[in-house]
């Protein structure tokens, strides 16, 4: 079982559209997916067809919650969801100060029967605060969507700092397995230079996917379908499935 990370503290980076269409993608692939929506904002949960699905994590982080109890199958094969809501908001004031609490989802985790699911994906909230630490202190691998503008490369070294302070004192089994571009518009000399950019600075950790700027990726939320439903021969899911099949391949090179 693969634990995912999908972090970036840059709003508009792609966390959620990547969390969503990469566990589609891979459901395919008849893969097991579990999706952990760690947002406030429970874009994930709401874009998987859960409008109220009660407090969610919340009683995870607070209320000593039971993991089994919290998790739903979703209506996209091969996926599930322990879905988020925004009593969320509320964590961080709650767990200040709290010793251990950035291994709260750490220990849930390890409580799952190892064999339930083949990727676990954690979408994390764009802020560096304890729901994501707690996700980079569970998590083996981190997945970092970026944006393809120049403003998106300075929080990207500011993240990979922090991994590296998580390393060092909570986790020191993470480590970056990819860098994602996203929101990537080919036809614009900006987008590709910041591509060439992230691949000149940090070799093979960016992926050879990107995912292009596509109206469809934009409309499939408001429909609660992943890209592979709403719209299975549009580019953007022709990208997540590239992106799937070339993560599962980093399994071979191991």
């Amino acid at each position: 079982m693969r634990k995912f990370a999908i972090a970036n503290q840059k709003g508009g980076s792609g966390k959620t559209t990547t969390s969503v269409n990469l566990a589609a993608a891979l459901g395919e692939l008849e893969r097991r997916v579990l999706v952990i929506d760690l947002d406030p904002q429970h874009s994930a949960t709401a874009w998987l067809g859960f409008r109220d699905s009660g407090k969610g994590l919340y009683g995870l982080f607070v209320d000593n919650g039971d993991f089994r109890e919290i998790i739903k199958p979703t209506g996209v094969p091969g996926v599930d969801l322990a879905p988020s809501s925004a009593w969320l908001v509320g964590v961080e004031r709650i767990l200040a100060g709290e010793v251990g609490a950035e291994q709260i989802l750490r220990h849930n985790l390890a409580k799952l029967p190892a064999g339930a699911w083949d990727y676990i994906l954690m979408d994390c909230p764009p802020t560096l605060g304890i729901l994501t630490i707690n996700a980079l202190a569970a998590a083996e691998e981190l997945l970092v969507p970026v944006e393809a503008h120049v403003m998106a490369l300075s929080g990207l070294a500011q993240l990979l700092h922090t991994v590296g302070v998580v390393r060092a004192r909570i986790n020191a089994d993470l480590r970056v397995s990819g860098i994602l571009a996203c929101r990537v518009d080919s036809r614009t000399r900006h987008a590709r230079e910041v591509v060439e950019q992230l691949r000149e600075h940090h070799g093979d950790l960016v992926y050879e996917t990107v995912i292009r700027e596509n109206i469809r990726l934009a409309e499939c939320p408001s429909f609660a379908q992943p890209i592979t439903q709403y719209d299975p021969k549009s580019s953007g899911a022709a990208d997540y499935r590239a992106l799937a099949r070339e993560i599962i391949a980093q399994e071979k090179n191991r």
